[in-house]
């Protein structure tokens, strides 16, 4: 037989729930998504505690809000089990219950107050080979287009230099120098010839000035292929775009003529990586995470990584160690003759 609920006068616990969304709608003008989402969670949690016979907010201790908690990770005949970030959200609820219970005073003691959310699990970035970032990139090159130039130029400067994609679409002519005297773009962007120079030779101090979270700026060295093909960009390809636009001093520009948006650099990755035939979800930020990883997989330092890459902490940086530790495991599982 299922369960019924309560009738209101005898139905503490859920008197006191509908007192905390009332407080939430009025008081903190919380929207009806988050009240939505509060009250789902929370009837979840009154059904849990009534079946442990507590029926009043006074009778709930810490252990049976962590009860809770774990009954969320193993899941029941009717829900499935929680991953930690959705059992995190629904804690949220609780505690806020509990915690506006005690400050109105209803309640002595908050027992959720001591009941940490579990910790999600680390998720290691997701870096490709060297090999998929090779035909990525030759797949970006449709042709000899104005767009197929962009692309080509946006996807190296990615990889090349470990930008995020805010950071790749923000750059200004300005803030690039190729190193190259027959590469230098002026104010409209055309880029000037020098007599003499070697178009083609490899770049001498090619950068790129990206500014980071916090609008922290960093310099970084662009290799020949990313300094390549920007130039093949600035010289063949921006000028047509930029002749449709209020000379914005963007590098990157739509065909509008206007700068190239944050969601059309993730469309064109993921057009790339289709015509490349790479499996799997890729985004600006796969190619961020595969900088990092080939660099540490090569013997950069984790230090100058991190400079590279813009942390303020080594600790963050420390992560893509994990990715290149587990690749020489696999590697060494699969090589060596005593491993196995």
């Amino acid at each position: 037989m299922a369960q019924q609920t309560p009738a209101p006068a005898r139905d503490p616990l859920g008197r006191a729930a509908r007192g905390w969304l009332d407080h939430l709608r009025v008081e903190r003008g919380a929207s009806e998504h988050t009240l939505r989402a509060y009250r789902r969670d929370l009837d979840r949690y009154l059904r849990f505690v009534r079946t442990r016979g507590v029926t009043t907010p006074e009778g709930v201790a810490e252990g049976l809000v962590s009860d809770f908690l774990a009954h969320l990770r193993t899941g029941d005949d009717e829900h499935q089990p929680l991953a930690a970030s959705s059992a995190a959200r629904a804690l949220v609820a609780v505690r806020g219950f509990h915690k506006f219970l005690a400050a109105e005073g209803d309640v002595a003691d908050d027992p959720a107050q001591q009941v940490a959310p579990p910790t999600p699990a680390r998720r290691l970035p997701k870096a490709i080979s060297i090999e998929a970032v090779e035909r990525l990139l030759d797949a970006a090159s449709v042709g000899d287009t104005p767009a197929s130039l962009r692309d080509r130029a946006l996807l190296e400067v990615l990889y090349g230099s470990g930008a995020r994609v805010s950071e790749a679409i923000g750059l200004d002519l300005d803030d690039i120098d190729l190193g190259r005297d027959t590469a230098r773009p002026d104010a409209a962007g055309q880029v000037t010839a020098v007599v003499g120079e070697d178009p083609g030779g490899p770049p001498e101090d090619a950068v790129v000035r990206l500014f980071g979270k916090g609008n922290k700026e960093r310099i970084v060295p662009l290799g020949s292929y990313a300094t390549d093909a920007l130039e093949a960009w600035l010289v063949r390809g921006r000028p047509a775009f930029a002749a449709k636009g209020r000379g914005t001093p963007a590098v990157f520009l739509n065909q509008r003529g206007g700068r190239l948006s944050r969601q059309s650099a993730w469309n064109l990755i993921q057009q790339a990586a289709e015509r490349a035939d790479l499996s799997g979800h890729l985004s600006p930020h796969t190619l961020r995470h595969s900088f990092a990883t080939h660099l540490l997989d090569g013997g950069a330092d984790v230090r100058v990584v991190q400079e590279l890459l813009g942390h303020a902490s080594v600790a963050t940086t420390q992560i893509y160690t994990l990715v290149t530790a587990r690749h020489l495991r696999e590697v060494y599982a699969q090589a060596h003759p005593r491993a196995r």
